[in-house]
């Protein structure tokens, strides 16, 4: 679609056309993507003012979303400065801590991303631990974090880990080895700092004319305050997001805070998009029903070229104490009478374990055999290709093969290895993609050949004394490690895995451990605990285009269809 063929509907123009700072929440399907767009080649179109725009998001997949729409419309200048597209991490490190360094430390920050993998071993033989494990000023253990990782502090002395923890982040301090999680703690020591705090913002209001901070729900407190800082500086901010998708609160994420946050813009700066473009009705009245009573203001509205579909939402009702296999086929044969394409539509759960058992797909559990890591990261390569997510499985694999070859020692060493061979430009991607070829896992292959394969191509670049055999063993999981999706079944994925897609078709799978709790909160009854797994439910169910199903224990699926019908949502019930 062309700049002259682009017809926004009245709360998109809103947008476009405002010249100030504003707060947006947009439902899924928005057009949010396209209504940027616009607003960017309105402000840089002006050619009385030369200043560029940043675009600031939380997910790669999002800024390269972001960035394909800008250059298909031919919106972006080249080169890009001074404007910015990036993750808001990458926004941190550019602006406030690459150029003036990490406070009370002489040494170049270096940024590596994954210090919180870094292994804690205070002696040979020792129980590893994460250093997420550990608090990062004074290395004390977090019990619940440990006890995830099989030590269990209550029966065990964890003292020295303790110490090799607080060991190994003063020194990663003192050469200047940070992640964004220390990022956002030097951040915070530099803005605290009244005068260099004005000094930088007037430097970023001379350089940005306008900073649009998307997908706004999947930001910390500490980001808000940055957010705030910029706003405050005289730069004008535009922040969008849906609540109701905030999933990452295991990093911090933010749920009432950001509604006091708007509360800061003022009624006239609080804008909505309501208007759908993605779903059909029913899906967009499931949408709404997904949601806790508070947030059911301002409902979807279909607007997009299912806005006249009458394909009901299917719920599966599912007999057992767990997820049944049942489902994915149920799943199989809608999708087929729909005349869909099954490989992208894809089942969801909260966990990939749940995901695959719904369509009796075999899973691995959490392991580090060398040989089960390599084939799930292989495999987990090649399913990308039908449902997105390549590059990040591509540098997982990355990571798996490294280690098999012995150039680093733990999957915590990642980009340090990267940053030491100066390899971070990505140069090795052909390489390793054309290791991942080699490394499918197709029938009548058996798990021998497959081993042995594997074995043959990593071999030539291992490092140390252990050989090829030693490091790719035979294991009896192996079998189940290369198992994919069974055949003419949906691929199973995890809800965090697809957030920001859309796809013709979804199955959401309600498990008996959540389902209570899930709809005991939309029928605005108490439920602390259920708030995050309410919200991943409607977020996976918001991916469909056109048909949505959500499969629900059997003594769970009256309410589920009350809850939905209540909102004259159409039903169509299956008991499998």
């Amino acid at each position: 679609m062309s700049a002259s063929t682009y017809s926004p509907t009245e709360q998109q123009q809103k947008i476009i056309e405002h010249d100030g700072t504003i707060f947006v929440t947009a439902c899924p399907g928005a057009g949010k993507t396209r209504t940027m767009v616009e607003r960017a080649r309105k402000i840089l179109s002006q050619v009385s003012d030369r200043r560029g725009v940043a675009f600031l998001s939380f997910t790669n997949a999002a800024v390269d979303e972001l960035q394909i729409r800008l250059n298909a419309f031919g919106v972006l200048p080249s080169p890009l400065f001074p404007s910015f597209i990036g993750t808001f991490d990458r926004f941190l490190w550019q602006f406030l801590i690459s150029p003036f360094g990490i406070p009370d430390c002489d040494a170049e920050p270096k940024l590596v991303p994954d210090k919180d993998d870094w292994q804690v071993v205070p002696f040979p033989g020792a129980h590893a631990l994460s250093l997420r494990c550990f608090d990062r000023a004074t290395g004390k253990v977090d019990p619940a974090s440990a006890k995830k990782e099989g030590f269990d502090v209550q029966a065990r002395s964890i003292k020295a880990h303790e110490t090799r923890a607080l060991s190994i982040l003063k020194t990663a301090r003192g050469n200047g080895q940070i992640d964004f999680d220390d990022v956002r703690v030097f951040v915070r020591k530099r803005l605290d700092d009244g005068a260099f705090a004005e000094r930088v913002g007037r430097a970023l209001a001379a350089r940005f004319s306008e900073i649009v901070v998307d997908e706004a729900q999947d930001c910390n407190p500490a980001d808000l305050q940055v957010v705030d800082w910029l706003r405050k500086s005289g730069i004008v901010v535009k922040v969008i997001c849906d609540p109701n998708q905030s999933i990452y609160e295991f990093r911090g994420g933010v749920t009432d805070e950001l509604e006091k946050f708007s509360n800061t813009f003022g009624t006239e700066n609080c804008l909505h998009m309501s208007g759908n473009f993605r779903s059909t009705p029913a899906i967009c009245l499931a949408n709404v029903a997904l949601r806790p009573p508070s947030s059911r203001a301002n409902p979807d509205r279909p607007l997009g070229r299912y806005r006249d579909d009458l394909t009901p939402v299917h719920i599966i009702s599912y007999n057992g104490a767990g997820v049944s296999e049942k489902i994915g086929l149920a799943f199989q044969r809608i999708v087929n009478g729909q005349g869909m394409p099954l490989n992208s539509s894809p089942v969801l759960a909260s966990t990939r374990a749940s995901a695959c058992r719904a369509i009796g797909q075999p899973t691995v559990g959490p392991t580090t055999h060398m040989t089960l890591l390599l084939a799930e990261a292989a495999m987990n390569y090649h399913f990308a290709f039908a449902v997105g997510a390549r590059r990040d499985t591509l540098i997982r694999l990355h990571r798996v093969i490294l280690l098999v070859q012995g150039h680093i020692s733990s999957l915590g060493d990642y980009h340090a290895y990267l940053s030491s061979e100066g390899i971070e430009d990505g140069r090795w991607r052909p390489d390793v993609i054309a290791l991942a070829n080699g490394l499918s896992f197709e029938p009548p292959q058996t798990v021998d050949q497959w081993l042995e394969k594997a074995r043959e191509l990593l071999a030539p670049r291992c490092t140390g004394q252990s050989t090829i055999k030693m490091r790719l063993k035979a294991h009896q999981g192996l079998g189940d490690a290369l198992a994919g999706a069974p055949f003419d079944l949906p691929p199973a994925r995890t809800i965090h895995s697809v957030k920001g897609l859309e796809f013709p078709a979804v199955c959401v799978v309600m498990t008996t451990k959540t389902a209570g709790g899930i709809l005991d909160l939309l029928e605005g009854k108490a439920s602390p605990d259920s708030d995050e797994e309410a919200r991943k439910i409607y977020v996976a169910a918001s991916r469909a285009e056109r048909l949505l199903a959500i499969a629900v224990p059997k003594s769970r699926a009256s309410r589920l269809q009350a809850i939905l019908t209540g909102f004259e949502c159409a039903t169509q019930l299956h008991q499998v």
